[in-house]
């Protein structure tokens, strides 16, 4: 997902389910197929919305993730294929999330923030502990929070970015977005991300929550234009690319999606 090559950057499952299996049952089979996100399509509950989803990753359930967004309307798309609508409309606990399209390209509309604002003291020495950078070679820091709480530091370089190898345990719980403007004549992206997820120790391949938020950080302040593209999972092998845009009021976040395996899974 994310980039138009013939496995996904980053996988997720999607699954169709009746509105009438419990919690216990859907979060048992989340643990299952060993991906970042799992998710479950439902009928929705709101008359705006096109279906309801529900998110869970192995740990928890969440109220909104990004590229488990695209790959559930991307499910959904497939089975509503005389749908002409140019959006559709997501229902999920963050609220109704605005998902457009434009061929095999899916970019939802960023939810407000659930938490913005300076980051406190406290809690920037555990990320500088854990994410084992002098105090001065971070240049800003934001909490750029929709739902799975990110909290987002701004390093001086892509050498730095790419050099960190994070102590979870010193980050105790905090899921830390890291990122640093790419220049130069080889730059392939505007600028790289990195996502340190600690509640599962690992760092994530491609994050489309937290360049959402990240986004709603970075137009407004003048850090970045309001077109630009984002390079994910380098550090991981992964070849990310994710396309943020600004038009209106609304920022855009999105890249390709498409489907690698399907079946059936009975309960």
């Amino acid at each position: 997902m994310y980039l138009g090559l013939p496995f996904p950057r980053k996988p997720t499952d999607e699954s169709f389910m009746p509105n009438t299996l419990s919690f216990h049952q859907v979060d048992v089979f989340a643990n299952k197929p060993l991906v970042s996100e799992t998710t479950f399509l439902m009928r929705p509950t709101h008359p705006d919305a096109d279906y309801r989803v529900r998110i869970f990753t192995p740990m928890r359930e969440l109220p909104f993730a990004g590229h488990p967004t695209l790959g559930s309307c991307y499910v959904w798309l497939g089975d509503n294929i005389f749908s002409q609508s140019k959006e559709v409309v997501q229902e999920c606990g963050a609220g109704l999330v605005n998902i457009r399209r434009d061929g095999t390209r899916l970019a939802f509309a960023a939810p407000p923030l659930l938490r913005g604002g300076a980051v406190e003291d406290d809690v920037l020495h555990r990320i500088i502990d854990g994410l084992g950078v002098a105090p001065d070679r971070i240049i800003a820091s934001q909490w750029a929070d929709n739902g799975p709480g990110w909290v987002v530091v701004m390093l001086r370089s892509r050498e730095e970015l790419l050099a960190i190898h994070p102590d979870y345990a010193a980050l105790n719980g905090l899921n830390v977005g890291a990122f640093a403007p790419w220049t130069g004549r080889e730059a392939g992206a505007d600028v790289e991300v990195r996502a340190f997820i600690s509640d599962r120790s690992a760092e994530d391949p491609v994050t489309g929550s937290l360049n959402a938020s990240l986004a709603q950080w970075l137009i407004p302040a003048g850090l970045m234009p309001k077109r630009y593209t984002v390079s994910q999972g380098t550090a991981l092998g992964r070849h990310g690319r994710i396309q943020v845009e600004q038009i209106g009021e609304r920022i855009w976040v999105g890249g390709e999606v498409q489907k690698c395996i399907a079946g059936r899974v009975s309960f």
